[in-house]
């Protein structure tokens, strides 16, 4: 009778971990998808490629879809049984990760939407080095899922540290973006509108930030 009953505690815990890694995995494609539409939405604005802005705006839903998910999944595995420190750390990460990534696919919506609103404008301002941000912040918001993926806490140090530079960049393209306004107010529109994307990619970096400090609690080096 011990026997069988220590088999269904041994299948029990088996299920609760496989779930467990499931959930995670999920968390991975979430970080793979926005990634994706960050980099589809900033083309987009680069090669005023409406049809790619759109794609991004279309594909927020199934961002939202895995986003609420992940949020039942860890609800389940907190109830179903109760879930030792390493595993509570995991899934907080988790449940908190999904929602920066969740916020920065919206960052990307809003991207491609204004990219969709420049693509008719003749002028559009040309010293703002918007790769350049557009970049950084990608990558960063990659290396992060990368460090909470390999639970690498010396990366998500790195991530945390690069958000000075991407400060330092918006910083920057805002002046840059406000001088040529003044010179030139035929391009306010345009201006006001990259103002917004600025202010999206540095979002994105203190989401990437956000994600680097959860990998780093999850892991327990806080």
């Amino acid at each position: 009778m011990g026997g069988t009953f220590a088999a269904i505690l041994v299948n029990v815990r088996t299920a609760y971990h496989e779930a467990l890694e499931s959930t995670r995995l999920d968390v991975v494609r979430l970080g793979a998808l926005v990634g994706d539409a960050l980099r589809i939405a900033v083309e987009a604005l680069e090669r005023r490629d409406t049809a790619a802005g759109a794609r991004v705006v279309a594909g927020d839903d199934t961002i939202d879809d895995l986003r609420r998910k992940i949020e039942a999944s860890c609800i389940e595995l907190i109830w179903r049984q109760q879930p030792v420190a390493g595993e509570l750390r995991e899934i907080a990460a988790m449940l908190e990760i999904a929602t920066d990534l969740e916020r920065c696919g919206d960052y990307a919506v809003d991207i491609a939407k204004h990219g969709i609103k420049l693509a008719d404008v003749p002028l559009r301002p040309a010293r703002v080095e918007i790769d350049r941000i557009s970049g950084l912040a990608h990558a960063t918001l990659l290396d992060a899922m990368r460090a909470y993926t390999e639970r690498d806490a010396n990366l998500a140090e790195q991530v945390i540290e690069q958000d000075d530079e991407i400060d330092a960049l918006y910083k920057r393209g805002v002046k840059a973006l406000q001088e040529e306004m003044q010179a030139d107010p035929e391009m306010v529109l345009a201006g006001t509108r990259m103002l917004f994307v600025l202010a999206q990619l540095e979002r994105v970096g203190d989401r990437a930030n956000n994600i680097a400090w959860h990998t780093k609690e999850m892991i327990g080096s806080a």
